[in-house]
């Protein structure tokens, strides 16, 4: 017999259930996490602020005592306009639905995107003086976002990450390009600075582009017959592709196998190291004299003060190419291996616990293993024992090494390497523009700096479209042609004895070709790069000079943008005379004579040139040439070159043929 004794509890959890499920249907007020607490608003526009609710919820948004009203559509979507604003703050900004979200801390100012690759996406802490800049980073008026790597096939509607206030914990793992492009731009301005920084290391710019953009060219269809193919091949599903990749390792890398040295007690701190071996780190095992693939173990004792007893402490260390396992008084603290992507180019930053840190001797041991290809500690990044932001203790100098496994060194076929289609590969067309990109883009800004175009150097001539194409693609979405500086790739590889044809040198080119485009400019950087690495480590000077464009382009101020760049020539007998852009007090850096420059008759032949400045022009010529056809500067991958102007600003690399270079055909 049935009660109402018995039905009363199943009455309570449908009643419960009811009201649940109401309230799920009932969505509250809903923020961008771009909107966020700390956040920097675009001054002297009117700037839009979004979200989403309830349909036909009603919607008021307040800011500086002034409020606006709106309703929620029919897919909860909602959006105000304030402004335009004037800079200062900080303020709080709030938003009442059925409820109230209350974002504080909010300043008005300059806001910049920072996009592109590797080179903008370089952590401030591992640059040139990069622990002394982290340090003083202490900066109330500037603040910091930075998107979470993500991708997509269609467009999102948010990305992952949030506001912070530029403080020496925050900003060191900030790109550092932004940073000091920032920094510069709020010290002359004395406003506050938004930097949003959306990055990923090693992409193209057609992943930055969205699809219909890239559709827009014939010169670009080659990219999208090439993703339509990746799309039709296998491996298909993310396991399958997984497996392939396995396979694809096992025949071309070394597998890391049993931690031999472990068991021998090399990172216990009281074996002798008497038999080991000396190296200066950071340096990779080549560079070492240790020809070989396998493991090597890293041994330095630090003398810990009294004071740090006890004391959590972190332990940063540059990247390591391939994996570690590093300890600490014998207890490891930490290992990075095969499950981080681009392990090789990834600093090390490991918590040390307290209870392992002792007054006196302590001793770090670092299990290095190489899988092919170099090995070692990279030369760029921080190498120290830190305690706090201005604490700590550096270890760069002499390790005691010991070598595990000597393997031989192994030459992997690269380019057969499997890789993820869709949205799983994030050099995939439109991927990063859909995820990174496009839910930023209600948000408003100032400009957007940029440093990209490694991954593109092998398809430099359809750079000359798609470089373009991505700017006024980025322009087209946000409803305005802001301004956009980039940064021209600096020198890299060996340097060549004789004139040569380059990639990067077309690439260059390409680049400053796009200066045809209204509101660009671009930051010359042919000075600043490491010929044995990819990634320069002076990102001061490229962060200031794009803010020189800045200063000078946007906010009025009286100082030169740009380094020389090419205007024209005129052939003078067996002499060719250049005029520059920017050349006025036309001088070389060392006080020596003009260097950089080849010269070429009609058999297209180039000879390094005599090069004389002559006001604020440069005259060039060669015994060998007596019928001058065409002229390059800085033309190579690492040229030699010592050309500025008054403003102590480096020339372009230029040339003035346009005889077919190496990745003309190239699509």
């Amino acid at each position: 017999m049935t009660t109402l004794k018995s039905v009363f509890p199943n009455i309570v959890k449908l009643t419960l259930l009811i009201l649940v499920f109401a309230g799920a249907a009932r969505a509250e007020v809903r923020l961008p996490s771009i909107i966020g607490d700390n956040m920097v608003l675009q001054q002297g526009v009117k700037v839009r602020i979004w979200g989403k609710a309830t349909a036909g919820e009603k919607i008021t948004v307040t800011f500086e005592k002034k409020s606006v009203n709106t309703v929620a559509d029919a897919q909860g979507r909602w959006q105000v306009w304030l402004g335009p604003l004037k800079a200062g703050g900080p303020s709080e900004l709030t938003i009442k639905g059925d409820n109230v979200l209350t974002v504080k801390n909010v300043l008005v100012g300059e806001v910049w995107i920072c996009s592109g690759q590797s080179n903008m996406e370089w952590a401030l802490v591992n640059t040139v003086n990069g622990n002394e800049a982290m340090a003083q980073a202490n900066y109330p008026e500037i603040r910091l976002f930075t998107v979470e790597h993500n991708t997509s096939t269609s467009q999102l509607d948010d990305v992952k990450g949030r506001w912070v206030v530029t403080k020496p914990e925050d900003a060191a793992g900030f790109s550092a390009v932004g940073y000091f492009f920032g920094r510069e731009i709020h010290q002359q301005l004395k406003i506050p600075v938004g930097l949003i920084n959306t990055s990923w290391g090693g992409t193209p710019a057609e992943a930055w582009t969205a699809l219909e953009a890239l559709r827009s060219s014939v010169e670009l269809k080659p990219i999208l017959d090439r993703y339509e193919s990746s799309l039709n091949a296998l491996p298909q599903t993310k396991a399958a592709y997984e497996r392939a990749l396995i396979e694809w390792e096992e025949k071309n890398l070394y597998v890391d196998g049993e931690n031999k040295g472990e068991a021998l007690g090399y990172a216990n701190p009281a074996i002798s190291t008497t038999d080991w071996s000396k190296m200066d780190l950071p340096k990779q095992f080549e560079s070492a004299g240790l020809q070989l693939d396998g493991v090597v173990w890293f041994r330095k004792v630090v003398d810990v003060p009294a004071s740090w007893a006890g004391k959590d402490l972190v332990l940063n260390l540059t990247a390591i190419d391939d994996y570690d396992v590093t300890y600490f008084n014998g207890t490891k603290i930490g290992s990075t291996g095969r499950e981080t992507p681009n392990s090789y180019i990834v600093p090390r930053k490991y918590a040390v616990p307290g209870s392992l840190v002792r007054a006196g001797r302590n001793v770090i041991a670092v299990r290095v293993f190489d899988r092919a290809g170099e090995g070692g500690f990279g030369r760029g990044g921080e190498m120290s024992l830190r305690l706090n932001a201005n604490d700590h203790i550096a270890l760069r100098g002499d390790w005691d090494y010991k070598v595990e496994l000597a393997l031989e060194p192994k030459n992997p076929d690269w380019g057969t390497r499997p890789e993820p289609v869709g949205a799983a590969n994030q050099n995939s067309p439109g991927v990063l523009y859909n995820a990174m990109l496009a839910p930023l883009m209600p948000f408003a800004i100032r400009g957007a700096i940029w440093y990209q175009g490694e991954s593109n150097a092998g398809r430099a001539y359809q750079y000359r479209t798609l470089f373009p194409t991505m700017i006024r693609n980025w322009r087209s979405a946000w409803g305005y042609d802001f301004p956009f500086y980039f940064v021209q790739l600096p020198n890299w590889r060996a340097r060549q004895e004789a004139p040569s044809e380059s990639d990067w040198a077309e690439l260059r080119e390409a680049q400053a070709m796009t200066l045809r485009e209204a509101n660009t400019g671009m930051a010359i950087a042919i000075d600043v790069g490491e010929g044995e690495d990819l990634h320069p480590r002076n990102k001061l000077d490229v962060g200031r000079r794009l803010a020189s464009l800045a200063l000078a382009n946007v906010y009025g101020k009286a100082i030169v943008p740009s380094g020389p760049l090419f205007d024209r020539f005129v052939i003078e007998g067996n002499k060719v005379r250049i005029s520059f852009k920017y050349g006025q007090g036309l001088k070389t850096r060392d006080g020596g004579p003009v260097k950089g420059f080849a010269i070429a008759g009609a058999d297209r032949k180039f000879v390094w040139a005599d090069a004389r400045i002559e006001g604020d022009k440069v005259v060039v010529s060669s015994p060998a040439i007596l019928k001058p056809a065409a002229v390059r500067y800085a033309w190579g991958d690492n040229p030699l070159v010592n050309l500025y102007n008054k403003a102590g600003l480096p020339a372009s690399p230029f040339r003035t043929d346009d005889w077919p270079g190496v990745t003309a055909s190239r699509r």
